[in-house]
């Protein structure tokens, strides 16, 4: 489709005309009410604030439904307002005092999107056969959370699922601790946590559970070859852990060896260490055999 040299400049941003929107402006009061889970979920949509996410959400066609941006925040990101112009994506000018309503930092970047909600369901995300995938069961920390969802995608996991009574994936500390990964991964919301298991399980994954009292030494599985086949980990809350009835259901209970003195590591340094050594031992000419072929 040929594109308009013309689309994107702030003469043709969508109501600039008008000057710019203020906290009163209907469609600012509606966007921030979007800081609370429940407009959330009643209206399927949710903020993400600054270029990164802003990039990355622009990259997943059709999410982004509209841009907001000061003066200068379009300027210094006319790419991207020029991106969201180009797909029909309308970009509203604001005030410092509008932005300033809808962002949660303390110095906001300038730019922020409306976005519409792009969970899948656990058997379209199971569907697309993914070799590695992260659970978090009753996690309720966003900043864990987002961090989790990060590492998931670095790792190469193909999916991340929010199971049981878990933080919002759409809380704002969410989003912004996701970097952009929230539009990379397939993101599914699940309320049985015990029934992601099963459905883990009957899609081939071996379902891991971490534990920082498991009997499987996670360091002895990798060697063992015990990694080099499709994974899904179970990740609990930093205060509680894993229910006890979902560790128990998982294939292995794995804790991460502490070398040091240290007591134990956070949520998202066990999650990082346990998806990076899946990773590791699925990527293609590792030398690691599966048990079955050992």
């Amino acid at each position: 489709m040929p594109v308009n040299p013309q689309v994107g400049r702030l003469d043709h941003v969508r109501g600039a005309e008008h000057g710019p929107f203020t906290p009163r402006t209907p469609r600012i009061v509606a966007a921030r009410r979007l800081h609370r889970r429940r407009d959330r979920d009643t209206t399927g949509r949710f903020l993400a604030e600054g270029p990164q996410a802003v990039r990355e959400a622009l990259a997943v066609p059709g999410v982004v439904v509209e841009l907001f941006g000061t003066q200068a925040g379009l300027d210094r990101y006319a790419e991207l307002a020029g991106s969201a112009a180009r797909a029909d994506v309308p970009v509203s000018p604001v005030t410092d005092d509008a932005l300033a309503a809808l962002t949660e930092t303390v110095a906001p970047q300038g730019i922020v999107a409306v976005c519409a909600r792009l969970d899948v369901s656990i058997g379209t995300a199971l569907d697309r056969r993914p070799r590695l995938v992260a659970a978090l069961a009753e996690i309720r920390d966003p900043g864990n959370a987002g961090t989790v969802l990060r590492t998931a995608d670095a790792a190469g996991a193909g999916a991340v699922v929010f199971a049981g009574d878990a933080v919002d994936p759409y809380n704002g500390k969410c989003v912004r601790a996701s970097a952009g990964s929230l539009f990379h991964v397939d993101l599914v919301r699940a309320p049985d946590p015990a029934q992601v298991l099963a459905r883990l399980r009957a899609a081939g994954l071996t379902v891991l559970a971490a534990s920082g009292y498991g009997e499987t030494d996670l360091d002895d599985l990798a060697d063992s070859g015990g990694l080099a086949r499709p994974t899904a980990w179970l990740f609990g809350s930093e205060a509680h852990g894993l229910p006890a009835e979902l560790a128990e259901a998982a294939d292995a209970r794995v804790r991460v060896p502490l070398h040091g003195r240290a007591e134990s590591l956070n949520l998202a340094a066990a999650a990082a260490v346990c998806l990076y050594a899946s990773a590791r031992a699925l990527r293609p000419g590792s030398t690691r055999s599966t048990p079955e072929s050992a």
